[in-house]
């Protein structure tokens, strides 16, 4: 053997054993694949529930305006708080019409004093016509005298009754039960009243029952009316459906009515026609003008169920990272549905047999494509006390 080539295969089994040493290094020091908690989609009939949002509306509102004019006498209640209908608002200064009720009075009984002197001519005329002391003609002019009398009388008497609604008109009542709003205007201002132009004095609103108004989609609008179609199906959205609503804080739907409105057309620029549910308020802490979410029975189907917190965000969709052949990471876009016993609804995305990762997702080194060590987990609906 000559002395290159010996040279050559001392070089060649040099470079071979540092070759593998540095892969054993590698291949010890090489991170272990990250453990993850895989589950498969829990498959469970649910309760479907559309949801909508609104606000409370009173089921009945009135501007309290004075009939008649004047001088604010008294405000016989306190801002903010219930009145009950026939309630005493304020008084208007009653003197003027007092007087004014008086004067007609004596109005009546002047035309009074007129109708009996003609009643008293009419009878000694028809007495004297025996004897023909007066002629026809005079009777006639008489008994025309007794008529006008009568109808002066029957004037008077309806301006007396005129006067006696202004007068009852000074004492501002409440026309319903409810709440009152603050005072407009303190005594002794000067108001206006009358048909048009008349002065606000204050508002009421019903406290119970209350109103919750909502919005429903061209879309659903067109469900729900196949729905109703009994060649079409059973379920109906008219009105007397029951319904439930929550407000912003509240966890729970705790609060039930029923549909009692629903619009006879849609809104032409929205595409969305207007629905209203009623709701007993008898502890009054419903008020008008607050906002809240309303939901309504629409059926029964079997749907996929994960935890709410394997939904991720991948640009304008939502995916979830299950785990695939060579347990490597894959990504799955889906179609949410609503909650449900605290599991998110996936309408589209998902089969039984996927393996959904429930646990372990937060490790930055699981991600798209990583092959994981896949630990068996479990998903449950939430338990409620």
């Amino acid at each position: 053997m000559s002395r290159s080539r010996f040279i050559g295969l001392v070089l060649t089994a040099a470079f071979t054993s540092t070759a593998l040493t540095a892969f054993d290094a590698a291949a010890q020091g090489a991170p272990p694949a990250p453990p993850v908690q895989v589950a498969n989609p829990l498959a469970k009939r649910i309760t479907n529930w559309d949801e909508f949002t609104g606000r409370f509306e009173a089921s009945e509102q009135v501007d309290v305006r004075a009939r008649v004019s004047g001088f604010i006498d008294n405000v016989h209640f306190r801002d903010g708080s219930l009145v009950q209908k026939g309630d005493l608002l304020f008084t208007i200064d009653q003197r003027p019409y007092k007087l004014a009720v008086d004067v007609a009075r004596a109005e009546v009984a002047r035309a009074k004093a007129q109708v009996e002197l003609a009643q008293n001519e009419v009878e000694r005329a028809e007495g004297l016509t025996q004897n023909r002391t007066i002629t026809a003609r005079d009777v006639d002019q008489r008994r025309a005298n007794l008529n006008s009398a009568v109808g002066s009388l029957q004037g008077a008497e309806a301006n007396l009754k005129n006067a006696e609604l202004n007068l009852e008109w000074t004492e501002v009542r409440a026309p319903l039960t409810g709440r009152i709003s603050n005072r407009r205007v303190d005594p002794g201002n000067l108001i206006a009243g009358g048909q048009s132009g008349a002065s606000l004095l204050t508002t009421i609103v019903a406290v119970s029952p209350i109103y919750f108004t909502f919005d429903v989609s061209e879309a659903d609008y067109l469900r729900y009316a196949r729905m109703s179609n009994p060649r079409e199906g059973t379920g109906s959205k008219d009105a007397g459906t029951l319904v439930e609503v929550r407000l912003a804080d509240e966890p729970k739907w705790g609060r039930r009515g029923q549909v009692n409105f629903l619009d006879n057309a849609l809104n032409a620029r929205s595409a969305t026609i207007r629905g209203r549910a009623v709701f007993e308020n008898k502890d009054q802490f419903l008020t008008p003008g607050v906002f809240g979410r309303l939901r309504f029975f629409a059926g029964e189907s079997d749907a996929l169920l994960v935890p709410d917190t394997v939904i991720a965000s991948d640009q304008a969709s939502k995916i979830v990272l299950t785990v695939g052949p060579e347990n490597k990471v894959v990504p799955k876009p889906v179609v949410l549905g609503p909650l449900s016993e605290g599991l998110r609804v996936i309408r589209s995305g998902l089969t039984t047999q996927d393996k959904v990762i429930v646990g372990g997702s937060a490790n930055p080194m699981v991600r798209p494509g990583v092959a994981v060590s896949p630990q068996p987990g479990e998903i449950k609906v939430a338990t409620t006390n």
